[in-house]
């Protein structure tokens, strides 16, 4: 991706990952060449002065020359926020609400049969290598906010809004918990390929390098 600096120049923008339109990220990781004079703080606050309300920079790091956040990412993490309650404009910005009651545990119970490596392809986009690892899937509920966590090495494209889209159908006692696995099984797209809406999803973490081992052989 190309951005035009004030001076009209334009330089080159790596992201470890992309988003649709209308997902939001907060952990989002670019890289781009600068040459300039100011570092650190003032060229993040020169950047944030370019950029339109709803961007934002935050901290800037130097890295070794060739660096490409898509290649170092060690795992990508994001949330999909669902609010179960009566119509809140406010929250339903970057939440989708779902009046239905949802059964959450049956919800996490479903997602269990994603963590692991699979052919992801009744999740996501034709891909030619629709392989994944994720280690976790998570359902939580805090009153009437529901989260769901996904964790993987690389998604396929569209691959959290289609889970999300099952799991929905199985809170709502559309679906057999043991739909998820069938279909994961039948590598066809889930539920005709539905997606649930992008407002809800951000990318909340990229995690960088490679996996640090502790003394008692467990990686994180």
């Amino acid at each position: 991706m190309l951005a035009r600096l004030g001076n009209g120049t334009r330089r080159r923008v790596d992201g470890a990952g992309r988003t649709d339109a209308g997902v939001h990220a907060t952990g989002q990781v670019i890289a781009f060449t600068w040459s300039g004079r100011l570092a650190g703080g003032e060229l993040a606050e020169a950047i944030n002065r370019l950029l339109p309300p709803d961007l934002a920079i935050g901290e800037l790091r130097r890295v070794p020359t060739g660096f490409h956040p898509r290649y170092a990412a060690r795992y990508r993490e994001y949330r999909y926020t669902v609010w179960n309650g009566p119509r809140s404009p406010l929250r339903e910005r970057t939440a989708l609400g779902v009046r239905s009651p949802l059964d959450t545990d049956a919800m996490a119970r479903a997602g269990s049969a994603l963590v692991g490596r699979h052919d992801f392809s009744a999740c996501g986009s034709a891909d030619r290598q629709p392989v994944r690892t994720v280690p976790a899937v998570r359902v939580r509920r805090t009153g009437r906010l529901v989260t769901i966590d996904v964790r993987a090495d690389a998604f396929l494209r569209g691959m959290v809004r289609r889970i999300v889209a099952v799991l929905l159908e199985v809170g709502r006692g559309r679906l057999e918990e043991s739909a998820v696995a069938v279909a994961l099984e039948s590598r066809r797209p889930a539920l005709n390929g539905a997606t649930a809406p992008a407002r809800g999803l951000c990318l909340r973490r990229v995690a960088l390098g490679r996996p640090v081992r502790r003394s008692d052989g467990e990686h994180r």
